[in-house]
């Protein structure tokens, strides 16, 4: 065994029980609770960048409902549209809703998450690219420490690997490659996935505090990020998986989302010049710090003013966010 290798955490870490006050027990999986804390964490730094875009404190909660409740779906609609033998092939359909028996995925989270920020959206006025862009580096962080969970699953392990970080998996494990030695070391892509996904999600915040992403911008960075990092990681992961022209279908997964980010950040560059009047709808404003110049003086086009303004605006996120301004040559969105 190499000398800083990561063995894998003890079967009984894998959860939690808990003696309920009426009898008998609740039992948490362990990547429950990684997932619960990412959330927390990614609704914690939503809220502050809403904050600096004045918006109600409390919609941030408001939002997180729906997109928690559509990403959950869309996690386990995804994972069994892409296992429909494990489910559909003479199983009960009862499997279909055990969802304690885990069968998430990650792809399925991000594309039911959205459609729940704009549900969200919808019902509490706010513009949809106002809080895909603010909680774009806190999803990325959350998805970082969601990954955790896999580790504790002994779960979602790469190829072979000589490295000195090689992560310990046991050979009874049902995803151990068959021929492979007992004592054999494998990538630890859920460190790698962890490491990817905070990094890219303190850029974007860094990014944010010396250009003004808005207008969609930060979260199409999250979409490229994210994108290329998944199309590597797909490619050493060693768990079965459908393929197609020989490449596992979550590496084409990811390319689709590395190009639609690649697609927004661009056309938003062209379309949006300016930054955005506001965190709410025309029409839809709170009183919640927005001036009545800011609510009744821009629609949902791009202001304009003065481009000498635009140099405190770039240098400060907080500057950005209160004063209305375009610039022709400089590309803003939220930070």
């Amino acid at each position: 065994m190499a000398p800083f290798s990561i063995p894998s955490p003890n079967y009984g870490w894998q959860g939690i029980t808990i003696p309920l006050p009426w009898g008998g027990t609740l039992s948490i999986p362990t990547a429950a609770i990684c997932i619960l804390v990412g959330i927390a964490i990614a609704m914690i730094v939503t809220g502050r960048r809403l904050s600096k875009r004045d918006a109600e404190p409390g919609v941030v909660l408001d939002v997180t409902v729906w997109a928690v409740l559509f990403g959950l779906v869309g996690a386990r609609l995804y994972f069994i549209l892409t296992h429909t033998g494990d489910y559909l092939a003479g199983q009960s359909l009862w499997g279909l809703f055990r969802i304690a028996d885990g069968g998430f995925t990650v792809y399925g989270a991000l594309i039911g998450g959205v459609l729940g920020v704009w549900l969200g959206c919808r019902l509490s006025g706010l513009r949809l690219t106002t809080f895909l862009d603010a909680a774009a580096p806190g999803v990325l962080i959350a998805i970082g420490i969601g990954r955790i969970g896999n580790w504790f699953e002994h779960a979602m392990f790469g190829t072979p690997t000589d490295a000195p970080w090689g992560l310990v998996i046991e050979s009874s494990n049902a995803a151990y490659p068959k021929g492979l030695p007992d004592g054999t070391l494998f990538q630890p892509v859920f460190l790698y996935e962890l490491v990817w996904n905070v990094v890219g999600g303190l850029l974007i915040l860094w990014l944010g505090r010396r250009f003004t992403l808005q207008w969609g911008r930060a979260f199409a960075l999250l979409l490229i990020w994210f994108g290329l990092g998944q199309a590597y990681f797909e490619t050493i992961r060693v768990d079965p998986s459908g393929t197609f022209l020989g490449f596992r279908n979550g590496v084409w997964v990811a390319y689709a989302i590395t190009l639609i980010g690649l697609v927004l950040l661009t056309l938003q560059n062209r379309r949006h010049a300016g930054l955005e009047p506001g965190p709410y709808r025309p029409g839809q404003e709170r009183d919640s710090g927005v001036t009545d110049k800011d609510a009744a003086g821009v629609d949902s086009d791009d202001t304009e003013s003065d481009p000498a303004a635009l140099d405190g605006i770039v240098d400060s996120e907080t500057t950005a966010d209160e004063r209305p301004a375009t610039s022709p040559s400089q590309p803003t969105a939220q930070g």
